[in-house]
């Protein structure tokens, strides 16, 4: 990979370097995405929403596996303190068991599904996630709603993101904190760019991270 000074100097030149060989490939992950939503159940829509509230300052490889151990091991519904048992390396495990334990049993009195299904569009379940889901912020509801198949036009704006977008030149600086003005505004502007750019907002966000992690994940 490029070093910063090279990415911000040729910018938009090398982002398109970049993306045409794993443009394909890109694709393909969202229309996995697509698929969760299209035929999922509600045990695995609930799967991608733990996966997001695990993810912070830790790494998605990491929380992916912490899952298919809490899947495999059939310790989801379980209490916290079981939760966290199966999830080796994630940071701060005991909090995020107890958002764990809490989504469960939210979505244990109404159906997952039925309730997004609720909502105009990603942006008012966006808003309803961040309001109601205890550990969800902008980018862990923008992160799940992607994962899912219903955001792809929403920014999911962590550290290597937004590093990223400053040395694009989209944004000045890194901010210390993502009020949800700033975050929108933020929001605004990557999507202003992805037009620019000429590549949708959901495969912008999956080159980026593969810029910085060396994978298409999630």
């Amino acid at each position: 990979m490029e070093s910063e000074e090279d990415w911000q100097e040729n910018g938009l030149q090398d982002l398109h370097a970049l993306y045409m060989p794993v443009r394909e490939q890109i694709e393909a992950r969202l229309e996995d995405f697509g698929q969760i939503w299209k035929t999922g159940s509600d045990e695995l829509l609930f799967s991608e929403m733990a996966f997001c509230l695990l993810t912070p300052q830790s790494r998605a490889r990491t929380c992916w596996k912490a899952v298919e151990r809490l899947k495999r091991n059939c310790t989801m519904a379980e209490d916290s303190f079981r939760i966290q048992q199966d999830l080796t390396g994630v940071r701060f495990s005991q909090r995020k068991a107890e958002y764990i334990c809490l989504a469960r049993a939210m979505f244990s009195r109404a159906s997952l599904r039925a309730t997004l299904s609720d909502f105009a569009g990603p942006y008012e379940a966006r808003e309803w996630l961040v309001k109601n889901v205890k550990g969800y912020g902008y980018k862990e509801a923008s992160h799940f709603l992607r994962n899912i198949g219903l955001g792809e036009d929403l920014a999911i704006l962590d550290r290597h993101i937004l590093k990223n977008l400053r040395l694009l030149g989209v944004i000045d600086e890194v901010p210390a904190s993502l009020s949800r003005k700033t975050y929108l505004d933020i929001e605004q502007k990557m999507r202003a760019f992805s037009k620019t750019a000429e590549i949708p907002m959901g495969q912008l966000d999956l080159l980026l991270w593969y810029k910085e992690a060396g994978e298409i994940f999630k």
